[in-house]
């Protein structure tokens, strides 16, 4: 596990733990990273100074989930089974679904895939809507 200092275009300072340094940067890659006050997508690492622990005995500082935390992974949680149970997973092709759909070229319906960071960037600037589908397993 890796806690980062994150800071979102607004201002906004937070920590967050992610299981990698790797899978912070695969999320962040994905557009799945957001500021955790304010929701703004645009987050960035912020400086910090690690805490690296001298001996084994030492406490190393952590930070605490928010005390409604559980409940709201159960919403992501129902959230995510509710878009999987009733949308179309349009897998690989989901940026070009999503945009005939705002473009009217295609009946609008709701749908789940994946994208590239490139083809996210692209919607955005098109004005494409659509939410990151969260992936909150059991245990985190």
């Amino acid at each position: 596990m890796i806690q980062y200092s994150l800071q979102c275009s607004q201002g906004h300072r937070y920590e967050a733990w992610f299981k990698s340094a790797a899978a912070y940067d695969e999320q962040q890659a994905r557009g799945i990273v957001h500021c955790a006050q304010c929701g703004d997508p645009q987050v960035e690492k912020a400086p910090m100074a690690p805490s690296v622990a001298r001996t084994d005995s030492e406490r190393v500082p952590l930070s605490a989930a928010h005390p409604e935390a559980a409940k709201i992974r159960a919403m992501l949680r129902q959230y995510r089974q509710k878009v999987v149970s009733e949308a179309e997973h349009v897998g690989d092709r989901f940026a070009e679904e999503a945009r005939k759909m705002h473009f009217e070229e295609v009946e609008a319906r709701g749908i789940y895939g994946e994208a590239t960071r490139d083809e996210v960037v692209g919607l955005i600037e098109d004005g494409v809507d659509f939410l990151p589908l969260p992936d909150v397993g059991e245990d985190n």
